[in-house]
């Protein structure tokens, strides 16, 4: 599993059309919370790349 602390590319940030706004959908327990509000440089252990051509490199 790739750690990354930018949410952008992450397939866990999603837009919330109800709210209107990206939320993540990563279940992060109480200590992760923790050390993602105090850190910039936090290396998150849910990171997946959000890669959309990942099915169409296994096709070819």
């Amino acid at each position: 599993m790739q750690t990354k602390s930018s949410c952008d590319s992450c397939v866990n940030y999603v837009y919330d059309q109800d709210w209107g706004y990206y939320i993540c959908e990563a279940n992060l327990d109480e200590d992760d919370m923790v050390r993602f509000l105090s850190s910039q440089t936090f290396n998150c252990p849910f990171y997946c790349l959000d890669d959309e051509y990942r099915v169409v490199r296994r096709q070819m």
